[in-house]
């Protein structure tokens, strides 16, 4: 293994010792000088205590190793007690290596990446023996050794390089590495994990070791010291990612050193076993320096082997002393082991030193070896070749080279590993992306496979962010999307900087609400994307003003939109969108349908942008023009024409008698009682289960009305003077077909749902006579959704500047027993950019596929280091048959009481009024649980999320009109007890406040008034 070597970055890491977690906390354990060496917890001890317990229960040991995360890895509860601790400890240190390279671990399936495992069996197969599990346990063949956790991590990941764990004695891990250099410079690979892993279920497994003389009676390790007489041993292990040189610098890798050099020898016979051979040794050293064309002159350290044995380290000194004599080198090295912090880790020895000298190497400083007081006389003459360094210490900058380390391991056996590194370019860092307008809100995107894990990441997240303020809300927004995956249980917090960001994840790490945060659960992969382009009556002043001067790819939309509506217009599409003085009326039915078509085709470009593409569209009236438009069956410019004409045909049935109603009732009754006004009215919409629009001559929609109030159904005009969809548009039919007449539709990217004829329809059929028949026709919106609802599941996506019909979908999914996702773009209330990405956060936590990172696109962001993943560990180990394990901890809110209840219900209302900046607690509304929620501010989108804010923290299954039908927090509350507890009482009609019906609500929160519900 050795030969000119193209170089190799180190561009990740992770580690774990007792009371280290991570390489940060290495670095400050190496720097102070601390040592992790203590005694066996007794806690842990099986069995009676050997001969030699002293000698063998001190060390650097865990206070714990049961803990596993099996819910994070897949892994059933039995496979999970069976494994050997090695394999899931290799498992969590792979997966944080992977995250230190600020690579999404989803990113490397299917890839050709090596993982090689230096690794040893715990000792858990002699507690399989003890407890019987090694003759009834279906998965002992898969636990029982240490030496699968490369292949379990190769399938953790998906990746298809080579999967193998090195046994070569105390020198596995380092000859892992040295053996994945191979494999990168071959190019059989271009990227690599290795690492090792070490634990010691019982310490008896180490007593030939004490029978050997290799531990030492003291505890401790003197490495290089006079009084050097053995090792302690250490659990604990470490990985790393290495990745070709020139492929890390053109990926933007941080690239924390560079190997050079490597080579693995054996001493064959020239020593006996197991003696170690200083020639033999001297040999590695020196090809290693050969692979890496470097002069040993030009290494400032050697990370020794190091153990503190008596023959070890007179040995190693005498092997590095003829490589200085064959290299002619003249000045003194520094030596030093890591084994005096952690003790000798045995099968992960190796890259346990590997990375301590990369640390040291990035960070610039030498740090020092313990317990050394007074050189081995064995040793003669040791400082005139040797320096040990006893504190820690800038490591000195030679002009013209970079500084370089040695790292070295031997195997009892024979097999000696060396690796030579360097550190890396020192380049000008990158300045942190601008923090952006204090105005712009931003968000920081959780997820985790549990709760209890999704708290303590944005707890990590929080302490991080608060402990360096470095980092600018950009970057670290940045970084959470595009260096960690997703996972099932998500949050997202969003505002406006970091103060405010910080504060969303205080709610998420306590496990509260908050406006600033959305959160939810995506248990399954989502359906096929409906985008949804209502009709007139979602628009409202300067609807089109905030996101005009925030979103570029929505002004470039509008632009473009304007250009085309040009030719037919007299008036100025921004200024109407902008709401200036000058423009026209947005209660002119020429103006208001234009705008809100440019409005829905431009929100449509902002939801592409974002990665939400439809598979299909569905569009209620007008906006079908929109959705074919979007689909790319009309051009924009045969789509604008259409539009414009349309509206302006439209004028001259203005104020002729016609008019609209909408009532809350199914089609079959309102069709029933549609005889006495045969010929004059009809029925304009299906919009849901319970929402019909009514089209004709004024004064039947009046004695219709009159008719249905007898029967107590809820009737109410829309705010029109003309009658779509009805007998009246044939007086314009020659009219509009002229105007129609040459569009020429294309082909479509995402299938045509049309509401004229109630299901898909072909492209090739949306020419000039179908927008008349879109004019004339009722609308089959509701049919149309149900049926893509029970046919495909699907996300249902409201494109407008105020959601109008989501509440009719939300009805037709209850109807059905479905919970897709159904999410708004804009409000009336907020209008920016904030909004979308919050209707985009729905998505997301829902489990549609979204691009996060274009939303930092333009700050040209940093990917920047963040806290590994909190994985929620469980106690799973094999026990006797007297033996009861650990129950699982868990649990909910107590909803035992209907005041419990009441105050989930006030807490939750408070959330969804907080989101539109209205400063009311739980305990404020606690106190006011008798007002309507719309006198409290409510509107029909708050509603429904009031709705699925409950049913996601209660567990119970509530209608979209939740909130209509029990309108005061004190009679929801009432009933959503009544469902968590049978016995309960549930009053069938709310027994305070004025009701859905009473005259009062003269609006039911302004729907009623457009005909959506």
């Amino acid at each position: 293994m050795s030969g000119p070597a193209p170089a190799i970055a180190v561009i990740g890491m992770s580690c774990r010792f007792p009371g280290v977690r991570d390489p940060d906390e290495f670095w400050r354990l190496l720097s102070e000088g601390r040592s992790t060496v203590g005694t066996f917890p007794e806690h842990r001890a099986a069995g009676t205590p050997a001969p030699d317990a002293d000698v063998l229960g001190s060390g650097s040991f865990f206070d714990a190793v049961d803990g596993f995360d099996a819910g994070f890895f897949g892994t059933e509860p039995a496979e999970a007690a069976a494994m050997d601790p090695v394999q899931r400890l290799g498992l969590e240190l792979a997966w944080e290596a992977v995250e230190d390279a600020r690579i999404p671990a989803t990113a490397l399936a299917g890839r050709a990446m090596d993982v090689l495992v230096g690794a040893a069996s715990s000792g858990y197969d002699v507690l399989r023996r003890r407890t019987g599990g090694d003759r009834d346990d279906h998965y002992a063949a898969l636990g029982s050794s240490g030496t699968l956790v490369a292949n379990r991590i190769s399938a953790l990941l998906d990746v298809r390089g080579m999967s193998f764990c090195a046994d070569s004695g105390q020198s596995s891990s380092l000859t892992a590495v040295a053996l994945a250099c191979d494999r990168i410079r071959s190019g059989a690979v271009d990227l690599a994990l290795v690492g090792g892993v070490q634990l010691i279920v019982d310490p008896e497994t180490g007593l030939g070791l004490a029978n050997l003389g290799a531990l030492s009676p003291d505890g401790r390790c003197f490495t290089f010291d006079e009084r050097a007489n053995g090792f302690v041993r250490g659990e604990g292990g470490g990985f790393a990612v290495l990745k070709r040189l020139d492929l890390a610098v053109a990926d933007g890798d941080r690239v924390y050193a560079v190997v050079r050099g490597w080579s693995v020898g054996s001493g064959g016979a020239s020593s006996r076993m197991p003696d170690p051979s200083p020639g033999a040794q001297a040999a590695t050293v020196l090809s290693a320096l050969d692979s890496a064309a470097v002069p040993f002159d030009d290494v400032d350290y050697v990370e020794a082997h190091g153990t503190g044995t008596r023959l070890g380290d007179p040995a190693e000194l005498a092997g590095l002393r003829e490589v200085f004599r064959a290299s002619g080198r003249s000045r003194p090295l520094a030596v030093g082991s890591v084994k005096t912090n952690v003790g000798h880790l045995e099968a992960a020895a190796g890259v346990v030193g590997f990375l301590k000298a990369v640390l040291c190497l990035d960070r610039g400083h030498l740090v020092p070896s313990l317990n050394f007081r007074s050189p081995n006389p064995a040793v003669a003459d040791f400082a005139k070749d040797f320096d040990v360094p006893r504190t820690a210490r800038p490591w000195p900058d030679t002009p013209g080279r970079p500084r370089r380390a040695g790292v070295s391991s031997f195997g009892m056996g024979g097999t000696n590993a060396h690796v030579v590194l360097e550190e890396a370019a020192r380049e000008v860092a990158e300045a942190p992306a601008e923090e952006g307008s204090p105005s712009r809100v931003l968000p920081w995107v959780l997820s985790a496979r549990s709760e209890p894990a999704l708290r303590e990441q944005a707890a990590r997240l929080r302490d991080l962010v608060a402990a360096d303020p470095a980092p600018s809300a950009v970057d670290v927004g940045y970084s959470l999307v595009a260096t960690r995956s997703s996972f099932e249980r998500r949050a997202v917090v969003l505002g406006r900087g970091r103060e405010a960001l910080s504060a969303g994840l205080e709610a998420v790490a306590a496990g509260g609400e908050s406006a600033r945060v959305i959160r939810g659960v995506a248990e399954h992969q989502a359906g096929p994307v409906v985008f949804v382009f209502p009709g007139q009556g979602s628009q409202w002043a300067g609807m089109g003003r905030r996101l005009y001067a925030e979103s570029e790819v929505f002004a470039r939309g509008i632009d473009d939109c304007a250009k085309a509506l040009a030719p037919w217009l007299d008036w100025s599409l921004v200024d109407v969108l902008s709401g200036a003085e000058s423009a026209p009326s947005l209660d002119r039915v020429d103006v208001v349908q234009p705008a809100l078509f440019a409005v829905m085709v431009s929100l449509a470009r902002v939801w592409r942008s974002l990665g939400v593409v439809p598979d299909a569209v569905v569009g209620h009236s007008q906006g079908e023009i929109a959705a074919a438009c979007v689909s790319g069956v009309l051009s924009l410019e045969d789509a604008a024409r259409i539009v414009a004409l349309r509206a302006r045909a439209l004028t001259g049935l203005a104020g002729q008698g016609g008019g609209m109603s909408a009532v809350s009732a199914s089609p079959a009754w309102v069709r029933d009682r549609l005889a006495p006004w045969s010929g004059r009215l009809s029925v304009a919409a299906v919009n849901g289960p319970a929402s019909v629009v009514l089209s004709g001559d004024a004064e039947a929609l009046d004695g219709f009305a009159a008719a249905a109030a007898a029967d107590g159904v809820r009737v109410r005009r829309v705010k029109v003077d003309y009658a779509s969809h009805s007998h009246h548009i044939e007086g314009i039919r020659d009219r509009l077909l002229a105007d129609t007449a040459g569009i020429a539709p294309g082909g479509s990217t995402a299938a045509f749902h049309s509401t004229v004829t109630g299901g898909p329809l072909d492209p090739a059929r949306l020419g000039g006579a179908y927008w008349y028949d879109n004019l004339r026709s009722m609308v089959r919106f509701g049919e149309v959704v149900e049926r893509l609802m029970r046919d495909h599941g699907g996300v249902f996506v409201e494109v407008s500047p105020h959601p109008v019909l989501t509440v009719a979908m939300e009805e037709t999914a209850d109807a059905l027993g479905a919970s897709p996702p159904v999410v708004g773009t804009l409000t009336k209330d907020d209008g920016s950019a904030g909004q979308v990405l919050a209707s985009l956060a729905e998505l997301h936590v829902r489990g549609v596929p979204v691009d996060w990172a274009a939303v930092f696109a333009a700050d040209r962001p940093r990917r920047i280091g963040l806290p590994s993943y909190a994985f929620d560990r469980r106690r799973y180990w094999l026990t006797a048959p007297d033996e009861t394990p650990a129950a699982a901890g868990g649990g909910s809110a107590d909803l035992g009481t209907e005041p419990a209840v009441r105050r989930l219900v006030c807490a939750e209302t408070a959330a969804v009024l907080g989101a539109r900046g209205v400063d009311l607690t739980g305990a404020d509304l606690a106190a006011r649980s008798g007002e309507t929620f719309k006198a409290l501010g409510f509107d029909s989108s708050m509603a429904v999320r009031l709705r699925n804010r409950l049913a996601a923290a209660a567990g119970v299954r509530l209608p979209a009109t939740v909130a209509f039908t029990y309108p005061t927090p004190r009679e929801l509350g009432r009933h959503v007890f009544s469902l968590l507890a049978p016995d309960a009482p549930d009053p069938a009609e709310p027994a305070d406040g004025p009701g859905p019906a009473d005259p009062s609500d003269d609006e039911l929160y302004e729907l009623i008034d457009r005909g959506y519900v």
